[in-house]
């Protein structure tokens, strides 16, 4: 053949005729694939959502296999002289893009991400993990795919005139382009009309980037942009339904109505409940309960939500939409007890009035200094049922540099923490001067720990204070118990600020149900291993091993981190612990 003249755009042609046929099956078995992640989604609960959900499935992989075609595929149309040798090359790239499909349909499935670099990377790099070992079972059907587009490649070019002459392309491919316009345009007013039904569907499929439109619909007059911002605040603050618990609590262990007071004394580190620093405390923890690796479940004020609720900090917005009191604070009210709450700032964050203590009533004090003999007092008055009370110590959080101190800025906050860590002690030997003239001292539980640590740079990040990482130095923080009943004794294992609630459940309240159904974390006495402690916020999952520490974005990004918390560049995190991890951060969202 002479590629020239009319034999040249004859085969060109025929070759171009082809390859839309092809990409046209390509097409249908990419709609089949996809329906992996239909099944795998939430079912739109609206009609409209539901039919958002075809049109988009329809018009994405439509546009998304036809691109790929006319961006590789068809400008190799004009430069390879064998059509055998193009058709091969497009059997070849048909067979790695749809077994790419799939692989990221079982990464959808297994850890709710689509595949990226570092996806990718953490999907192959453990060998031992199921999910690796299930997405590698599927390079098996890589042959079997291979075969079945040479198959398809031959059957279309031998039909191809029959293809054509029924005259159905062109309809077809109406189809296609109509779904994939009105999905893009449906979108645009999901997105500006906050329509959640639509707008939880942006990731179900790979490469899916929907349509908005704010600037050109505000320029028109379409969009207001001050209510738009409204209404985007109100909807980020509202955040997702949660079912919480997730079956009803049962009660079938013999309840224990003892009295509880937990202390916060904030800011406090671990390493600051020592004999010299709070020589008091110290010695009252040799006789309770210590735990020594316990950590709080986020490096803000927020670690105070999970002790409570037993939930990462990750649903807060949507328990605070909910009005969502915590387990353990409405099982204590059922059972008829008594409430003080002191703060020496009449707890002064949002977290604590709008949230864990909504419409429960607080007892004013002026400070810390005021706080024990107020608590006496209150503490004295009930006698007719068990109670339950939460102090707020904030000396420590509100802390001053000694300007008279000489050293680095390091050592001028440092003695200034000292002397803010020495006066709590004073404090809360106060307190318990005023628990031991209570007549129930004896049937009193006493909890001592902190919302978060706080750090003085020592990770060398230039970070100083609270909520910047999650080092040791931010989320380790004390966990002394005095339990009536128990002997003093010292624990090593891992525990959270997610235990505390589930304890309290369990031991004091007579919970039987699985821990699981209403938390996050186990029982502080359950001394089996644990793969991983959670912390974080509303953007972020760090999960603590003994080893390192990997923290995740929203996004799937993630970075690790040694003991040391420096960054471990190279190291990819360990896939079992970080889809463990994931799932916690969705369990209690409703499909």
């Amino acid at each position: 053949m002479v590629d020239s003249g009319n034999s040249y755009s004859e085969r060109v042609s025929r070759l171009v005729g082809w390859g839309h046929w092809f990409a046209f099956f390509n097409i249908i078995a990419a709609m089949l694939i996809g329906t992996r992640y239909i099944v795998q989604s939430p079912w739109p609960e609206t009609l409209f959502g539901q039919f958002y959900l075809a049109v988009s499935w329809v018009g994405h992989f439509g546009f998304l296999v036809f691109a790929l075609y006319l961006l590789v595929l068809f400008p190799l149309t004009f430069l390879v002289p064998s059509r055998k040798l193009l058709r091969l090359i497009a059997v070849l790239f048909a067979t790695i893009g749809l077994t790419v499909l799939l692989i990221d349909t079982q990464a959808y499935q297994s850890i709710n991400l689509h595949l990226n670099p570092v996806v990718w990377e953490l999907l192959f790099t453990d060998d031992a993990s199921p999910v690796s070992r299930d997405i590698q079972h599927l390079f098996i059907v890589l042959p079997l795919i291979f075969l079945l587009q040479l198959g398809l490649s031959e059957w279309v070019w031998r039909k191809q005139r029959k293809l054509s002459q029924r005259h159905i392309g062109r309809p077809i491919a109406s189809i296609y382009f109509i779904c994939f316009i009105i999905s893009h345009l449906s979108y645009m007013w999901a997105d500006v009309s906050f329509y959640e039904p639509i707008t939880k569907q942006r990731a179900n499929f790979p490469l899916s980037y929907p349509m908005t439109a704010k600037s050109f619909m505000e320029k028109h007059g379409i969009l207001d942009r001050e209510e738009y911002e409204r209404r985007l605040k109100e909807n980020e603050a509202r955040g997702d339904e949660i079912k919480y618990p997730l079956e009803s609590i049962v009660f079938e262990r013999r309840a224990n109505p003892l009295n509880v007071l937990v202390i916060s004394v904030n800011n406090l580190r671990a390493d600051a409940l020592n004999q010299y620093a709070m020589p008091f405390t110290y010695r009252y923890a040799n006789n309770a309960l210590s735990f020594t690796e316990h950590y709080s479940s986020s490096n803000d004020v927020q670690g105070i939500f999970g002790l409570f609720y037993g939930l990462p900090t990750s649903y807060l917005s949507s328990v605070a939409n909910q009005d969502e009191r915590s387990i353990l604070l409405s099982t204590m009210a059922e059972n008829e007890y008594q409430f003080g709450l002191f703060s020496g700032d009449n707890f002064d964050d949002d977290l604590y009035k709008q949230v864990v203590f909504k419409d429960m009533p607080i007892i004013n004090v002026e400070n810390d200094e005021q706080i024990a003999q107020a608590w006496g007092e209150w503490a004295a008055e009930q006698t007719d049922e068990p109670w339950f009370s939460f102090i707020e110590l904030t000396t420590v959080e509100q802390f001053n540099p000694v300007a008279e101190y000489k050293g680095s800025t390091r050592d001028i906050l440092r003695q200034g923490y000292a002397e803010s860590v020495r006066q709590a002690d004073e404090q809360l030997r106060q307190l318990f001067e005023q628990l031991a003239l209570l007549e129930d001292k004896d049937e009193t539980v006493v909890v001592i720990t902190s919302n978060h640590g706080i750090e003085f740079n020592e990770t060398e990040t230039n970070s100083w204070g609270a909520g910047s990482n999650y080092s040791k130095y931010q989320l380790s923080v004390p966990l002394v118990i005095k339990w009536p009943g128990k002997l003093s004794a010292q624990y090593d294992h891992a525990t959270s600020h997610l235990d505390i609630s589930v304890t309290l459940m369990e031991e004091l309240l007579g919970a039987s149900s699985n821990p699981s159904d209403y938390s996050s974390g186990r029982n502080l006495f359950n001394e089996r291993k644990r793969n991983w402690v959670i912390a974080g916020n509303n953007s972020e999952l760090a999960l603590l091993t003994k080893r390192n520490t990997t923290v995740v974005d929203r996004f799937g990004n993630f970075k690790i981190y040694d003991e040391q918390y420096r960054r471990l560049k190279d190291a990819s995190p360990t896939l079992p612990v970080l889809m463990q991890g994931l799932t916690e951060l969705q369990r209690f969202y409703n499909d």
